[in-house]
């Protein structure tokens, strides 16, 4: 693996064209391929995984260590390890998403014309996929499973910081692969940490039908602006959480304190968190407990630091901000009007959350808040192809095409025209 390594760095473009065409081949190798095939693959990836578990801690160790050395903050830290649980939730991922429907073949609203003709829609995959991710080395299962089971060949360049972690899971799946009679090329994971990879990748449009980012702000922008391909993805997680006036205290206190505490360095971790007016001085006051528990930094306007004098003053930039970090910004807003022009105005388009107990405004807040996700009553956390039963996810999409939110196995696939006829001709 070094030496494959060490050579790729020579000539990564030369590497990268290879990559390529051995996932255009591959492409059309998955495509037939049946779904008892298919789950047989990924079930055998999950047992691999598991049974390599010491191996994959051993080879996330080493980029742990290099990472520590190199200053890594806690929050890409925490992104970066592999624990026992996330090794686990990613054989469970594996075989959460071999247990789900197969999308491809399936044909829709099938209906019969006057001309005799049948039409339909049929659910194909998309090709070729490209992922460029950073950190989360569990992102190398995910977006491996999710691409086979959708018909696809897939191209994963995962981050530098990772790569040991990803060379290991690539292993796996590799293993999974052959033990299905599927061919490797169909999941490759570039072998090399040559940045000049990524832009590669971003330049072959006659081998990858589309690219997925995940990782910072930086890299996504940089994707969005450089690549000749088309691109899902999503900017940031600037996520909020309104507090309605008619909001049950104890959901509102459970629902709030999880969506920024659970896990800091997350897209669907709540930034923000609005508070209607009327309810702010009972629930502000226990949410300050919690948060000063926790070790979270309160940023907030003037009617938040009336109520928490802990809490220093937001700037305009706070609104703007996805932390992923113990730092939470709070705003008390007159009605869920002003809330909703709030989030309008700063929101990333992820997720966002209302807490109120009136149907009538949550039904208003489903409606008119124009996010990926919508929740009411529930933690902003949730916003995750995991817990949509989506087996796993792929990334979040804030785009509103060609996929939006949770991007799982439909997301991977296209729909093309089919016309079903018995030697019919156009009069």
């Amino acid at each position: 693996m070094n030496a494959k390594a060490e050579e790729v760095a020579i000539d990564v473009k030369a590497y990268m064209q290879e990559v390529g065409q051995r996932a255009r081949a591959a492409a059309r190798l998955i495509a037939r391929a049946d779904t008892e095939q298919k789950n047989l693959a990924l079930n055998a990836i999950a047992d691999r995984i598991m049974d390599d578990i010491e191996h994959l801690k051993q080879a996330n160790e080493l980029d742990l260590q290099a990472g520590r050395a190199k200053g890594l903050d806690a929050a890409l830290l925490d992104r970066l390890e592999l624990t026992d649980a996330r090794i686990d939730a990613m054989a469970e991922g594996l075989r959460q998403i071999a247990d789900l429907p197969d999308p491809i073949g399936d044909i829709t609203d099938l209906t019969e014309r006057p001309t005799g003709i049948k039409v339909g829609r049929m659910r194909a995959p998309l090709g070729v996929i490209g992922i460029i991710y950073e950190s989360r080395p569990n992102v190398t299962a995910d977006a491996a499973g999710l691409c086979l089971k959708a018909g696809n060949a897939v191209i994963l360049r995962g981050g530098s910081e990772a790569f040991h972690s990803n060379q290991a899971i690539a292993g796996c799946i590799k293993a999974g692969l052959d033990a299905a009679g599927l061919s490797g090329d169909i999941v490759q994971v570039v072998a090399t940490t040559n940045r000049d990879a990524v832009g590669e990748m971003l330049r072959m449009s006659e081998y990858i039908d589309v690219i997925i980012p995940r990782g910072g702000k930086g890299l996504i922008e940089r994707i969005s602006a450089e690549s000749e391909v088309p691109v899902i993805k999503h900017l940031d997680g600037i996520c909020h959480v309104y507090i309605d006036d008619e909001a049950d205290i104890d959901k509102a206190v459970k629902v709030a304190f999880n969506a920024k505490t659970q896990r800091y360095g997350t897209c669907n971790t709540m930034e923000t968190l609005l508070v209607n007016k009327a309810i702010a001085p009972k629930v502000l006051p226990e949410l300050g407990k919690l948060y000063k528990e926790k070790g979270v930094e309160l940023r907030g306007d003037d009617a938040t630091l009336e109520l928490l004098p802990e809490a220093e003053s937001a700037t305009e930039e706070d609104w703007d901000t996805e932390y992923l970090a113990p730092i939470l910004s709070i705003r008390v807003v007159d009605d869920i009007d002003q809330a909703m022009d709030h989030i309008a105005a700063h929101s990333s388009a992820h997720t966002e959350s209302i807490i109120t107990e009136n149907r009538a405004k949550a039904d208003r807040f489903l409606r008119e808040v124009d996010s990926s996700s919508v929740m009411v009553n529930a933690s902003t956390r949730f916003a995750d192809g995991f817990e949509y039963g989506l087996g796993a996810e792929i990334g979040i999409s804030t785009d509103k095409l060609h996929a939006r939110g949770p991007v799982g196995l439909e997301g991977l696939t296209s729909q093309k025209w089919v016309v079903l006829g018995d030697g019919h001709v156009r009069q």
